[in-house]
């Protein structure tokens, strides 16, 4: 269990059946960090029934935004681009980045929606807000769907990756998506959350 040591204990918590429970930390101890963008922390946690897991591997990093915008004629704005975490060759994404320190995740969204596209939206939806990792943290993705997208502006993005604007039609975002053309699971998610609130909304 990655090191991680459960001590036993000798009583029982005596909660009630079908009723779930939260593991609950105890304490945390930094074990490595790198950077604003990766810290490596063990935790105790206790569990429901009062046992201990020591030494639980957990990840902090930033939050971050992916934006699916949409444009009044219907078009949906992405990137085809190079990432680390990908290997060879490219993928399409959705626009995205990091929410910075202070700063809420909405108002990360039209920042870097401007910032990437030169675009800006009149409808913003939030789509949820979910963990990257169920058992190790690793940051919160928040995303969103913006309406009615126009060109306002110049890109001034930093971002290091190659990357090449495309606009796309609603059948060749569906052909895409089905065929895996998103290839960070974020990005998935954002795609067919987006398509299905459109569908319900229309």
């Amino acid at each position: 269990m990655d090191g991680s040591r459960i001590l036993p204990v000798s009583h029982h918590s005596g909660r009630v059946p079908n009723i779930m429970i939260a593991w609950k930390t105890l304490s945390r101890t930094q074990v490595l960090r790198r950077g604003k963008f990766l810290t490596l922390e063990d935790h105790n946690v206790e569990l429901p029934d009062g046992r201990v897991i020591e030494g639980w591997p957990w990840l902090v990093m930033p939050d971050y935004v992916n934006i699916m915008a949409e444009t009044p004629g219907g078009k949906f704005v992405c990137f085809r681009q190079t990432k680390y975490a990908i290997g060879d060759g490219t993928s399409l994404a959705p626009v995205g980045g990091y929410v910075e320190t202070g700063e809420s995740p909405d108002a990360a969204a039209r920042r870097e929606l401007l910032e990437e596209t030169g675009y800006e939206a009149g409808e913003w939806i939030s789509l949820g807000s979910y963990v990257a990792d169920g058992n190790r943290g690793g940051g919160v993705a928040h995303l969103y769907l913006a309406r009615g997208a126009r060109k306002t502006g110049t890109p001034g993005s930093d971002d290091l990756e190659d990357q090449e604007l495309q606009i796309l039609g609603r059948p060749e975002l569906e052909r895409a998506l089905e065929a895996g053309e998103f290839k960070v699971l974020a990005w998935c998610a954002n795609v067919a959350l987006a398509l299905l609130h459109i569908d319900r909304t229309g």
